[in-house]
This record gives C-alpha cells, sequence and structure tokens, in this order.
C-alpha cells in the first residue's frame, strides 16, 4: 500500500518534487480509503502548485500524466452511502407486507 501512496511521484518524476516539502494529515475512513486520499491530494496539490507557481503549459502536461495513469488521482469517486428512509430496514429494502 505505500507504494499506492508514491505513485504521484513515482508517475511524475522526482526532478518535480525536488523543491517541495509535503504533509498531510487523514481523519475518517479506513486505511485504504486514506491511502487513495493522500494520493489524490498529493496529485491535486502538484497540479495547483505548477499553475500558481511555475506556468501553465507544466500544469497541463502533469495533468495530462495523471489522466493518462490514474483518473481517480485528479477525479475523487462521487459515490456515497444513501440514508436510511422509514418503512424498511435499509435505503431501499422494505419491510414485507403481510396480507393476513
Amino acid at each position: 500500500m505505500r507504494l499506492k501512496v508514491f505513485e504521484p511521484v513515482l508517475v511524475v518524476g522526482q526532478d518535480k518534487f525536488s523543491n517541495l516539502d509535503i504533509r498531510v494529515r487523514v481523519k475518517g475512513g479506513g486505511v485504504t480509503a486514506q491511502i487513495y486520499a493522500i494520493r489524490a491530494a498529493i496529485a491535486k496539490s502538484i497540479v495547483a502548485y505548477h499553475a500558481k507557481y511555475v506556468d501553465e503549459s507544466s500544469k497541463n502536461e502533469l495533468r495530462k500524466k495523471f489522466i493518462e495513469y490514474d483518473r481517480t488521482l485528479l477525479v475523487s469517486d462521487p459515490r456515497r452511502c444513501e440514508p436510511k428512509k422509514y418503512g424498511g430496514r435499509s435505503a431501499r429494502a422494505r419491510f414485507q407486507k403481510s396480507y393476513r
């Protein structure tokens, strides 16, 4: 799983990270979800850094590399847990109907 965290560094190359200091703090979720959140945060922050402090062409180049390697590095998964509703034990399941 440690390799998953270093994927943004491996995809782009260490020369882009030479003058950067990265600290990430994560809360909530499981271990795997936290690892995927860290790698997404690192990738997004590198792209944002290059957009603000370097130039637009290098930002577009980095973005293209990340999306080509794995789209989830820059785009998060929008699926969330559906809330429970009344009339059943979960979000979609209903209690059984009895006729007698």
